[in-house]
């Protein structure tokens, strides 16, 4: 990319910065920035001027504290409620992750990577420099390709770790190791003490469900709401969330943590300023109330679990895909997720990209072997949501997971408009109206 920027370097006054090697040698206003990601492209213009990207501090203003979630998932909802939280203390705020950069409540870019390029990423924090905090996500990707390299950060925080990416990772123990590379005791760290894929730092601050941690929660309910005591240290106060789910308290308690080691409140002036917050679009998403319709952005087998497990006890419909050009690896895995916990399963595809949607749906099946359950195999994702919803009955709860939010299919290089809700709807009102005229 190419941004506009007056910088003097080595007596040469510059336009404008750009990670592209063909901008750089086309322009020579563009001072050329080496990164992790552009370093087979730098021989063929080491003639040319150029900055380090560690260096980058030294030319962005970078005046937001820095708070960072990474983890399999849960990291957009964590990222939501930290930004909330601060928001209702007073605090000016800035959010990056997976549904694009906001400043405030107002949205300055639209989604793209989860964590941007370092060029990008640098511009995004100096846009906010009125901001009190900048919080963002950070992927295994950024780490990796050091898209976060030269930042300061005030907190740092692991919601888990479980597979994922292992298309871009050699194996699991890498993506492990990645993710723990990320904390090395240079700001607070904030650590999930029940996921037993973290390294628990002597100086780390830990959160539980399970067992005593510096922030913990016990006696508490994850469904219809969420419902817990909380304590930490020699305080204690009381949860009550608009939402459901394990993993949703695992998140709240991540995001507590998170303040209360950088910021100077009480417990419960912490959990008074979650008031109000409603969860994330695309996550844990009620379309329908009756019959009860849940959109959700679960695309690896751990993020389907931690759903699923909140509900074990209703009855569960299950339609989901997997994504093409990714981590095959999860699609058996995801299979045998949605046979534990449901009893009817719908397949379908996600976004195929160049992959044959029937060999996705393959890989999918070799993890279900009560075949009974499969109540249709349909790569095409509107038909099959049309079919769950026709065949739901009053007393199931269906559950359509992968896209969440997202308004588009990728299907080989084409990207699509598609929204699961928006589908959802659609058919809900042709029934509603279809039962009128039948009346």
């Amino acid at each position: 990319m190419k941004i506009e920027k007056k910088i003097v370097f080595d007596n040469h006054h510059f336009t404008s910065l750009t990670d592209d090697s063909k901008v750089a040698s086309s322009d020579l206003d563009s001072l050329f920035v080496k990164t992790t990601m552009n370093q087979p492209y730098q021989e063929s213009i080491a003639h040319l001027p150029s900055i380090e990207d560690k260096d980058l501090k030294d030319y962005f203003i970078l005046k937001p504290k820095i708070i960072a979630l990474t983890g399999t998932n849960g990291k957009t909802t964590t990222a939501a409620m930290i930004a909330h939280s601060l928001k209702n203390l007073g605090y000016q705020v800035a959010l990056l992750g997976t549904r694009g950069f906001f400043i405030q409540d107002e949205q300055i870019a639209p989604k793209g990577l989860t964590t941007p390029t370092i060029l990008e990423l640098y511009t995004m924090i100096e846009q906010a420099q009125n901001c009190d905090f900048f919080v963002m996500e950070v992927s295994s990707h950024a780490i990796v390709q050091q898209r976060i390299l030269g930042l300061s950060f005030e907190c740092k925080a692991l919601t888990n770790i479980t597979s994922d990416h292992l298309d871009f990772h050699k194996n699991l123990q890498e993506y492990i190791d990645v993710k723990n590379s990320f904390f090395n005791q240079s700001c607070m760290e904030i650590i999930n003490l029940d996921e037993p894929n973290a390294k628990i730092h002597p100086n780390c601050i830990t959160y539980s469900i399970k067992q005593e941690a510096d922030l913990y929660a016990h006696n508490f309910q994850i469904s219809p709401n969420i419902e817990a005591d909380i304590l930490c240290k020699s305080q204690k106060a009381h949860l009550s969330l608009n939402m459901c789910g394990l993993h949703n308290l695992y998140n709240a308690l991540c995001a507590i943590a998170s303040i209360a080691s950088i910021l100077p409140y009480t417990l419960n002036e912490i959990i008074a300023s979650l008031e109000n917050f409603n969860g994330v679009e695309g996550r844990m998403e009620i379309i329908s109330q009756t019959p009860l319709i849940i959109v959700d952005f679960a695309h690896t087998h751990d993020g389907m679990e931690k759903i699923l497990e909140s509900f074990k006890d209703k009855k569960l419909v299950v339609l989901f895909g997997a994504g093409g050009d990714r981590d095959k690896s999860k699609r058996p895995k995801m299979g045998e997720v949605a046979q534990k916990y449901a009893q009817k399963i719908y397949i379908t595809s996600d976004n195929p990209r160049s992959e044959d949607p029937q060999h996705i749906i393959e890989d999918i099946l070799k993890g279900i072997t009560q075949k009974e359950k499969i109540q249709s195999i349909n790569p095409d994702r509107e038909e099959s949501i049309k079919e769950a919803i026709k065949q739901l009955q009053d007393d199931e709860i269906l559950f359509v997971l992968g896209k969440g939010d997202e308004t588009y299919q990728i299907i080989g290089h084409q990207k699509i408009h598609f929204d699961d809700r928006e589908i959802i709807r659609s058919v809900l009102q042709s029934l509603s109206q279809n039962t009128l005229k039948g009346q």
